[in-house]
């Protein structure tokens, strides 16, 4: 066989070759690997698509490995808020909120961002908030990563609120708050024992911070939950795409509704938590104007604030991803979002619907 010396390359025995200095393929894209003119079997080049080392076996081009490209996604996923009910219904839990980035709900640690194959499709989901008839929220997704919707708000005294991410606050007669989802959301609050629906008061929802308030008394309804602090999306930001709750250079998500009071009560109904949630209906001043309902705000899962009429809906929930600037987004039909650049890193906020999405360099 021939041999090759040159500078510090050098034949070894068993017919090796050795060198000093990497190996450098002639690089090419995929199109241009395939546009190639009659390639032999062997030949090697490496493909700047992929950031593979491709050869040709006689008939096609194959990889030696799968692509070696994939991008670092952080996340927020928060699911919609939940409804309440009816007769004194307690506020709706806060959507359960999952997170790389600043606070996870439930009290859970933080977790790991997603490494995402660059090419490959994976799905996201916005939930929807709860229906104003004590309905809970529903599901947000990415990839791998889901949540629980809030749950609905106890309606009257003939039932107990429902579990979700965060749980549903308790209607009048002391019915129970709904339980929350471990490392999403808290649990809703416990209504007062009084009888008397013309003085009775509701409970707080859960929210993604902290539980919901028990209505103290037949006067006063409970505060929904606090949500959780999330700065993945800047709070001028935020506050411009309309979600999450500002508060000066803070964004918090997936608070809790606050609980009503009656209509002879002589207190105040609970106020939502911060992160999105309902304030409950003040009976006392408000009289039968059920119009003027609290629902939980948009794309912030929190849940809606307790009323004795109609009820209130939940907010929906939102998607939010956090990717290098160097890599593209493709977002595919179904979906509602916007882009930002901060700083080294790209932010898309999904706000509706269900699709797929993939990233590329």
């Amino acid at each position: 066989m021939s041999e090759l010396r040159v500078n510090s390359i050098e034949k070894r025995s068993g017919d090796n070759v050795s060198m000093s200095d990497p190996l450098k393929l002639k690089s090419v894209t995929t199109t241009q690997r395939d546009a190639l003119s009659s390639p032999q079997a062997g030949d090697t080049v490496y493909n700047s698509s992929t950031g593979t080392i491709d050869f040709y076996n006689g008939s096609g081009w194959f990889a030696t490995s799968a692509t070696t490209y994939t991008t670092t996604v952080d996340y927020l996923v928060v699911a919609g808020g939940g409804g309440t009910g009816y007769y004194y219904g307690g506020g709706g839990g806060g959507g359960g909120l999952r997170s790389t980035v600043g606070n996870t709900g439930g009290g859970g640690s933080l977790e790991t961002a997603l490494t995402i194959t660059d090419g490959d499709t994976v799905t996201v989901t916005v939930g929807a908030g709860g229906a104003n008839s004590a309905t809970s929220g529903t599901s947000s997704v990415f990839s791998s990563i889901s949540t629980v919707g809030g749950g609905g708000g106890a309606r009257s005294n003939t039932d107990n609120a429902d579990s979700g991410g965060s749980g549903g606050g308790g209607s009048y007669q002391r019915t129970s708050g709904g339980a929350g989802t471990a490392n999403q959301g808290y649990a809703g609050g416990t209504a007062s024992s009084q009888s008397s629906y013309q003085r009775a008061t509701s409970a707080g929802g859960g929210g993604a911070g902290a539980v919901g308030q028990n209505s103290p008394n037949y006067n006063d309804g409970g505060d929904g939950g606090i949500g959780v602090v999330c700065n993945i999306l800047s709070a001028s930001n935020a506050n411009t795409r309309s979600v999450g709750e500002v508060d000066g250079s803070d964004v918090y998500y997936a608070g809790g509704g606050g609980g009503c009071n009656g209509d002879q009560s002589s207190g105040n109904p609970g106020d939502g938590g911060k992160g999105g949630g309902g304030d409950g209906f003040d009976n006392t001043n408000d009289g039968t104007n059920y119009a003027s309902y609290d629902a939980g705000d948009a794309n912030t899962g929190g849940g809606g604030g307790g009323i004795p009429g109609a009820g209130a809906a939940g907010g929906s929930g939102v998607v939010i991803l956090k990717y290098p600037n160097t890599k593209t987004i493709t977002v595919g039909a179904g979906l509602t979002s916007t882009t930002d650049t901060e700083g080294s890193n790209k932010i898309t906020t999904f706000t509706a619907g269900t699709g797929n999405v993939s990233w590329a360099s």
